[in-house]
């Protein structure tokens, strides 16, 4: 029973992190305020290392005009090809088989009984985050762990970049089972040569925390 007590602790802690770490990654839209307020109230309830390096985060972006933030934002996630929080980027780069790839993360939303995104596509970090928090913790941790060598590069390019996202995706690694030599040589080798180059058009999903923002399209209410 204690056991059982400690995983099931540990599953809720996870899950603070996950939704503080997703709402921390959104786009920093005119409700970032908000989202900070409630990223704060959810690391009250998880404690630990990863709140410590959540609350970072938090910190940098309370300092931040909102313009400032949205601006770094943009910056450090859109003009950064080696910070993309799409996960398969980085298994399949711009391949027919980053579609598969996908497919799968939506297979996954359906499976637990929710609709993949419309406005996002489906392996976004954010978008994954918020499934892992709200819906399927189980499938959640596998998909996220499945992909602990891209959130390694990624957290690897954010530090390089003297990034304060780099504190948040730190945090879903220490949620995540340590990463083994071999994912070790992997990541240093994307980070180095990057994913396969194969370009292909993708459709679009969609997400309930704000995406990131293109020019003239309108923000999810």
């Amino acid at each position: 029973m204690r056991l059982r007590e400690r995983s099931n602790a540990k599953t809720m802690r996870d899950r603070l992190v996950w939704q503080a770490a997703s709402l921390l990654l959104a786009y920093p839209d005119p409700r970032l305020g908000a989202r900070l307020d409630t990223v704060e109230e959810l690391l009250g309830h998880a404690g630990g290392a990863p709140a410590g390096l959540l609350d970072r985060t938090v910190a940098a972006l309370r300092a931040r005009t909102p313009m400032d933030a949205a601006a770094d934002y943009v910056a450090t996630f859109d003009m950064r090809r080696n910070c993309t929080m799409y996960l398969t980027y980085w298994t399949a780069g711009d391949t027919r088989n980053r579609g598969r790839e996908m497919l799968a993360f939506a297979a996954a939303y359906r499976a637990a009984g929710a609709q993949p995104p419309r406005g996002e596509a489906p392996d976004h970090l954010p978008v994954v985050l918020e499934f892992a928090a709200t819906v399927d913790p189980r499938s959640g941790r596998r998909l996220l762990a499945e992909h602990r060598v891209p959130i390694d590069v990624l957290r690897g390019a954010l530090a390089d970049a003297e990034s304060p996202y780099e504190h948040t995706v730190a945090a879903v690694c220490a949620t995540l089972p340590a990463g083994t030599d071999l994912d070790l040589r992997r990541a240093e080798r994307l980070a180095r040569e990057g994913p396969p180059a194969e370009a292909v058009g993708l459709q679009p999903f969609t997400l309930t925390v704000p995406p990131r923002r293109r020019e003239g399209a309108a923000h999810v209410q």
